[in-house]
């Protein structure tokens, strides 16, 4: 287990990198679990508003509709929205695969074949402040010195340069060592 790293918003996450040969290695980025607070603060307040709503009509269908709106809301954001892991696995030969697990279960994975990637960077993005994120440069295959997508790492995540300098420096090693063995 790696020091303490946090995301851009200062909250904690966790980081751990695994090395599975000289040249295969699996970076993980494990996010803060939802919040009871914040589940109970949006319910209470959603509820408070169908009170208010069913208090001025008498309509009982309000409170049905709420109760209703408030579970579906919660079970799509689970689903569609709140990412409790992600992770890249770099293979030199072979490529990178990024999985990222949702609080639901649900997994998505994207599978890059190595000869598709033209390099991994840090880029720098304004978002209000300065953030850094790694991304991918796919290589563009009407112009191999061009780049046809760039492909963020770590999105849900974000976690702060420390954290991303880490990855950076391991993918760069493997990259180095793949095209010397070409």
């Amino acid at each position: 287990m790696a020091p303490d790293f946090k995301d851009i918003n200062g909250r904690g996450i966790i980081f751990e990198q695994k090395r599975h040969s000289p040249l295969c290695r699996e970076f993980t980025v494990i996010s803060p679990k939802l919040s009871l607070r914040s589940v109970l603060t949006y319910t209470a307040a959603v509820w408070l508003v169908a009170y208010s709503i069913f208090y001025g009509t008498q309509n009982t269908s309000v409170l049905s509709a709420s109760i209703i709106v408030t579970l579906l809301g919660m079970i799509l954001h689970l689903h569609l929205f709140k990412i409790d892991q992600e992770s890249v696995l770099i293979i030199g030969s072979v490529g990178v695969q990024m999985n990222t697990l949702y609080a639901s279960g649900r997994e998505s994975v994207r599978f890059i074949e190595m000869k598709k990637v033209k390099d991994i960077v840090i880029n720098e993005a304004f978002y209000m402040k300065v953030i850094y994120y790694l991304c991918i440069l796919l290589i563009d295959p009407g112009n191999p010195r061009g780049v046809s997508e760039v492909v963020p790492v770590f999105q849900s995540a974000k976690p702060r340069l420390d954290c991303l300098s880490q990855v950076y420096r391991s993918c760069q090693e493997i990259l180095q060592q793949t095209q010397a063995d070409q």
